[in-house]
């Protein structure tokens, strides 16, 4: 296996894999997009909502307003010490109480962990009118994108990389000059490009997919580090392996 890092910025990150089926490329990406612990608003309890929104349509709003978090000063619900009960390791409060006119903004919650705030300050979440108000208390706490979308911690996408599989002088070359005529025998190509590109021959033959080789995007819909994501959906899925592995083994 083989994994090379393509580009990466503070929010995204671009690398392929080389050498792995694709079962094994959609189990990475669903792990990355369902089973990342990520923070998000999970009960909205309204005191007062005179907004064009009705309560569960701006709870459902509020849900998805991503979280910046320090995952190792939370526990999920169900593994935390208080059994469910929830506390201060598995729960935030947030309250947010603003009067029209204006718009109201993911910035107007007031958390009561220092570390527990929006990621984009001007995330709209509803514009009250003259004499409209709105106020409610909310609880935050670790779930999985499995369980609900609010809790997805990144958007994941991936594509096979392409292979040259015509001769020299077959082909038109490439306008945005991504491969080239190596010698009469064959081509050079950038598959990494190219697979961004997409831009291939007329008649559609010049490139086929590989099966072993997949370029991967992964941004962060979350609090969550991009490259932090991707780690850890790696080592999930090692362990799934391996659980595998040993129910196999159970079966001799």
């Amino acid at each position: 296996m083989k994994v090379q890092i393509v580009d990466r910025s503070d929010s995204e990150i671009k690398f392929f894999v080389e050498g792995v089926q694709p079962p094994f490329a959609n189990e990475l990406r669903r792990i990355m997009m369902g089973e990342i612990p990520t923070m998000a608003i999970e009960w909205v309890d309204f005191v007062k909502n005179d907004s064009v929104l009705n309560d569960e349509i701006a709870a459902n709003r509020i849900g998805h307003i991503p979280l910046k978090f320090d995952k190792k000063s939370y526990n999920m619900t169900k593994d935390c010490k208080c059994e469910g009960k929830g506390c201060s390791l598995c729960q935030v409060k947030l309250t947010l109480k603003k009067k029209g006119p204006g718009m109201v903004y993911a910035a107007d919650l007031k958390s009561k962990a220092k570390d527990i705030v929006p990621v984009f300050d001007k995330t709209p979440i509803v514009e009250l009118f003259e004499g409209q108000e709105i106020e409610f208390e909310a609880i935050a706490t670790l779930g999985l994108g499995k369980e609900h979308s609010k809790w997805q911690g990144a958007v994941v996408g991936y594509t096979n990389l392409f292979e040259a599989k015509s001769k020299a002088g077959e082909m038109k070359l490439c306008d945005n000059h991504l491969f080239h005529v190596k010698d009469v025998k064959g081509i050079n190509v950038q598959p990494v490009e190219c697979a961004l590109c997409k831009s291939l021959n007329e008649d559609g033959d010049a490139f086929k997919p590989t099966d072993d080789s997949f370029l991967f995007d992964v941004e962060t819909a979350s609090g969550s580090d991009v490259e932090d994501i991707v780690m850890e959906s790696a080592g999930i899925l090692e362990e799934k392996i391996k659980e595998f592995d040993k129910a196999v083994k159970k079966l001799k």
